[in-house]
């Protein structure tokens, strides 16, 4: 008999743990920036030097933090389990800390691609970038973010991801964010599904669901050494 698959579906909490801004916290990027200033098509038309100001920030802070337990015990996990990841963050922490199988629905920080053809994805690193950046057929560089008004290209991948696991683990976000938030919907019923979030029982409410109340650097690591004891 295979490994059991867990699928983790990760937000923003799972980041903020390691120091990086949330939007939608009491002092989240929203209540500095107005997304339709800096995270939409319309934006990129208009001002796209405030749309790479934006985005070099935000890698610039990247750069500086480090995965925190809750991702470190995710990476673990694949001792035991097949794991897969899929993220509504564009960081690259699940990465750096040892997952392997990590599916981003809403793009990479550390990518740029051309602005008329979404097939030219390029490394960019922490580093920055400009308008003077561009592709080799002469097109503006913009980030690889799935941006307000956008298609999230990768959800049937993840629909696909979540529909074939045992296990889903739902992580430090509000499931306010559609369709991200609906991937819980496409789980078998024989499925178990655990959610974890400060204020997850606020926010779900479901009796297949177990909910855990506590940030993802705390409780991560504590369903994590629960599971691999259980199948051992």
């Amino acid at each position: 008999m295979g490994k059991k698959h867990i699928c983790i579906l990760s937000g923003a909490g799972m980041s903020a743990d390691s120091g990086l801004r949330t939007f939608r916290d009491s002092n989240g990027l929203w209540k500095q920036y107005r997304f339709e200033e800096i995270a939409s098509p319309r934006a990129w038309e208009a001002t796209p030097d405030l749309v790479h100001e934006f985005y070099n920030m935000r890698r610039t802070q990247l750069g500086k933090v480090e995965p925190n337990a809750g991702h470190k015990a995710l990476a673990c996990l694949e001792d035991k389990y097949e794991v897969s990841i899929v993220t509504q963050n564009v960081d690259d922490l699940h990465e750096r800390a040892g997952s392997s199988n990590i599916l981003h629905l809403h793009g990479e920080l550390r990518k740029a691609r051309s602005d008329k053809n979404p097939d030219y994805v390029v490394d960019v690193e922490y580093g920055k970038l400009s308008v003077d950046d561009k592709c080799p057929d002469g097109h503006m560089l913009r980030p690889h973010i799935v941006w307000f008004g956008e298609s999230v290209d990768a959800f049937d991948d993840a629909i696909e991801i979540v529909s074939s696991c045992d296990i889903l683990i739902i992580i430090g976000t509000s499931l306010q964010v559609y369709p991200a938030a609906s991937l819980m919907n496409y789980t078998s019923p024989e499925a178990e599904i655990y959610y974890i979030d400060p204020k997850a029982e606020q926010n779900l409410n479901l009796p297949n669901v177990k909910c855990i109340v506590g940030k993802a650097s705390d409780k991560v690591p504590e369903l994590v050494r629960e599971l691999v004891r259980k199948d051992c």
